[in-house]
């Protein structure tokens, strides 16, 4: 039976992508702040454990990660997208953002590649966004971000190419979260638009009029850790309706 770590698996994309893994029977260890919804979605799984942790500190990361042993998955999910005009983006949130977003990952997979070298086998999946591929106003730290995990991604297909591990980045555009929940209420607090009309213009950015659901994210997830996709690395592989 395969092990896996998610990032951030206590909701949204990284619940549902700890669902998929379920079904298809492997052994999920949720990350994150927030233990008490990682326990809840840990108790609707059948081979999940959970562990709260601060993926920004890099010391308690390697610690969390000895403490789970052996793994052969890597979904670095966790991330955060303050939104601000660029003038008044404050240093604390890019800082934080890049925390999260990129140095977490960092964190994460360094603490898995070693025991992956080993068994010269492994994937490590990247959630990334379309924001990697693309910029978008207003959330210049989170793009920021994505880029660079974007680049960290391929520069360790590269670096790994001749190994048995695989580094993907899945790119979705905007989806049905808290991220997305949070954008609508943020846009509806600072500006006259409903949030009807908010959730409108933001799927319009879908050439398909629509969100991307968590169920489309994992089911790409899950291809990427199937034997069928072991040439693929190195890619971002964008779930957007046709927006990239």
């Amino acid at each position: 039976m395969k092990n896996a770590v998610i990032s951030g698996g206590g909701r949204g994309l990284g619940s549902a992508i700890a669902a998929a893994f379920d079904t298809a029977g492997i052994t999920t260890t949720l990350l994150g702040r927030d233990l008490a919804r990682l326990q809840e979605t840990a108790s609707e799984l059948n081979n999940a454990n959970c562990l709260q942790l601060d993926v920004t500190h890099a010391e308690a990361v390697k610690a969390a990660f000895d403490e789970i042993g052996e793994i052969d998955i890597l979904v670095n999910n966790a991330g955060i997208g303050p939104s601000s005009p660029f003038n008044r983006h404050s240093i604390e949130d890019w800082r934080n953002t890049f925390a999260v977003n990129v140095d977490g990952a960092f964190y994460c997979t360094q603490a898995v590649i070693d025991g992956m070298l080993e068994r010269d086998s492994g994937r490590v999946i990247n959630i990334a966004s379309t924001s990697a591929l693309k910029g978008y106003a207003y959330v210049a730290g989170y793009v920021a971000s994505k880029h660079a995990l974007l680049g960290l991604t391929r520069a360790l297909a590269i670096e790994y190419a001749g190994t048995g591990i695989t580094f993907n980045a899945i790119c979705p555009g905007f989806a049905e979260t808290d991220l997305l929940t949070d954008s609508v209420d943020n846009i509806v607090n600072k500006t006259s638009r409903s949030i009807e009309e908010t959730r409108k213009m933001l799927a319009s950015n879908n050439p398909q009029g629509r969100f991307i659901q968590p169920d489309e994210v994992a089911a790409t997830a899950l291809w990427l850790i199937s034997d069928a996709a072991c040439s693929i690395t190195g890619q971002a592989i964008s779930v957007s309706g046709g927006e990239i």
